[in-house]
């Protein structure tokens, strides 16, 4: 109650709440002309069914689909890959023209180079990385200090080095899924062809999806013109001289690979002691003649003898993966592009370009991706059932809980309504904020039911039941909603580290509530009209059987 104080005035505070109740009785009032409107337009809420399902099918087969946004972590990857058989020194002449042309731009805060090995394409003469970080996130505020502008910056800079292959890529969202941020994929031969022929289908891969608008980059570093010596051990002559084959191997071996022969304790510390020639005396194909093995007698022969070197090119590495021969490619999606849309892209040119006996698989967080997808539709359906089946218990109906489920996929297509004017994905911070969401509308829509049934058993019309639930519980379902709502601002609106995962739970979550709870204040009145009917024609009310009591 507001007091009327001395001099018959009221204080501020009471004059506010008059005011406000007064304004809000207004909007009740309004509100229950716009069910009443809906009570005699039934079809209309069918219409408006059939539109939110239809619009949320459309909506979420034309969503971008993700895993994870990609965030600015701070950290840029550069894998360099100069011509097979470029030698260390050359490699780093390169690597040092990379360097004078990146150190000066104004975002990075500190580098490291590595030559001879390389974040993609491994360990080898010919390759190299930059690890780069960045300067703090409050100091790097405009467009042209985001990581992926900074990206492009080191393309601009380096992409007139025609002696080496440069890509550069943002950290990966999640430790132990690849060393990129982009897509991977493995090409393989599945009917036992040559090397040759994996390589030239993959190359016809490549340049495919370069070629596709949702690919910006795509890229292997395998190759198969490194210049290499073939091996070959005359065993005959072995045998004769009393010489194993395997023991020239293991000389080989030893002299120029190296080989582990014991543990060394020092200092309290544990050192491996390796065998291996000294560089100069491995320079050439003349050391073989200073490379002895023991024979049968105790003789020791130079190793020369028994081998003949053919010079050849090769493969530096070889892989498998699913036990079939199979080429790495890595890319990176274009601007405006989710990964689920470079998927989809490599899916579609893999069916165009690769013969018969030959295959891809995915690797890394694409493989993630992709066998995700097929489950998320499965996931929320099973959430349905089980809210069915719990809500069939509370109401000990099975009409009404459609009424509540119903009203779901108008929030669903809100929210999916605005991630798509906000050019969001469909990944798995958004769907997160849509069980969320599923949650809160299905107790919103609660609210009304279980209110109108509590009337209905108390002895008033349907109808009547309906319109007493709307009216009272307006005001709990709009400080629930509007609560959410503003809660959710912040995050929809948020900026800095993590602001990517924010903004997919915060867009998602205020669009679902906003149009969903607009919608289920009119449409569930009316369903509940519809199925509160249903349920007492088709099942009428039990009658427990009468327990008489003892005497």
């Amino acid at each position: 109650p507001h007091v009327i104080g001395k001099g018959g005035k009221m204080s501020f505070s009471s004059r506010f709440h008059m005011a406000f109740d007064t304004a809000f009785h207004r909007i009740v009032m309004k509100y229950k002309t716009g069910v009443f409107f809906m009570f005699k337009h039934k079809w209309l809420a069918g219409v408006l069914l059939v539109i939110a399902g239809a619009g949320l099918f459309i909506l979420m087969k034309t969503t971008k689909t993700g895993l994870v946004p990609q965030e600015d972590m701070g950290t840029i990857f550069v894998d360099v890959r100069t011509s097979p058989g470029t030698n260390l020194e050359q490699t780093k002449v390169v690597m040092d023209e990379i360097d004078r042309r990146i150190k000066d731009i104004p975002q990075v805060r500190i580098f490291s180079k590595v030559t001879g090995n390389g974040m993609i394409s491994g360990q080898g003469a010919s390759n190299g990385m930059f690890i780069i970080r960045l300067k703090p996130w409050d100091e790097r505020t405009g467009d042209e200090d985001e990581i992926n502008a900074v990206i492009n910056e080191i393309y601009k800079r380096t992409d007139d080095i025609s002696s080496a292959q440069i890509m550069a890529f943002a950290q990966p969202m999640i430790p132990g899924y690849g060393v990129s941020s982009g897509f991977e994929i493995y090409v393989q031969d599945q009917k036992g062809g040559t090397i040759e022929d994996l390589l030239k289908y993959t190359r016809q891969m490549i340049d495919a999806l370069n070629a596709r608008p949702e690919i910006a980059r795509a890229t292997t570093s395998f190759d198969t013109k490194f210049p290499q010596y073939l091996v070959e051990v005359d065993a005959a002559r072995c045998k004769r001289n009393g010489v194993s084959p395997s023991e020239v191997l293991n000389v080989l071996s030893g002299y120029i690979g190296g080989n582990y022969a014991s543990n060394m304790n020092r200092f309290s510390k544990l050192y491996r002691v390796m065998v291996q020639a000294s560089p100069e005396f491995r320079l050439d194909t003349e050391a073989l003649n200073n490379m002895f093995v023991r024979n049968s007698d105790g003789e020791m022969s130079p190793v020369s003898q028994y081998l003949t070197l053919t010079r050849v090119y090769g493969a530096e590495t070889l892989s498998r993966f699913n036990l079939f021969p199979a080429i790495s490619v890595n890319g990176t999606p274009a601007a405006g592009y989710s990964s689920g849309q470079a998927i989809q892209a490599v899916r579609e040119v893999a069916e165009e370009t690769l013969p018969e006996g030959y295959g891809f698989e995915f690797g890394g967080m694409s493989r993630e991706e992709a066998s995700s997808g097929s489950t998320t539709t499965l996931v929320f359906v099973i959430c349905v059932v089980f809210i069915y089946l719990i809500l069939c218990a509370l109401y000990e109906s099975l009409f009404i809980p459609i009424a509540v489920i119903l009203s779901v996929p108008f929030g669903l297509a809100g929210s999916f309504l605005f991630a798509k004017m906000f050019g969001l994905e469909n990944n798995i911070y958004l769907q997160t904020g849509l069980i969320m969401l599923i949650g809160l509308l299905a107790k919103t829509a609660i609210l009304l039911t279980e209110y109108a049934s509590e009337r209905r058993r108390h002895g008033m019309t349907i109808t009547q039941a309906a319109i007493s639930a709307a009216q009272v519980r307006l005001r709990p379902i709009l400080m629930t909603s509007l609560t959410m709502i503003f809660g959710m601002l912040p995050m929809m609106f948020s900026s800095g580290v993590g602001a990517n995962g924010n903004i997919s739970i915060g867009v998602g979550t205020v669009g679902g509530m906003l149009i969903g709870t607009i919608a289920l204040l009119f449409i569930v009145p009316v369903l509940f009209i519809v199925f509160q009917t249903l349920q007492e024609r088709l099942m009428p009310e039990r009658k427990l059987p009468k327990i008489e009591e003892n005497k």
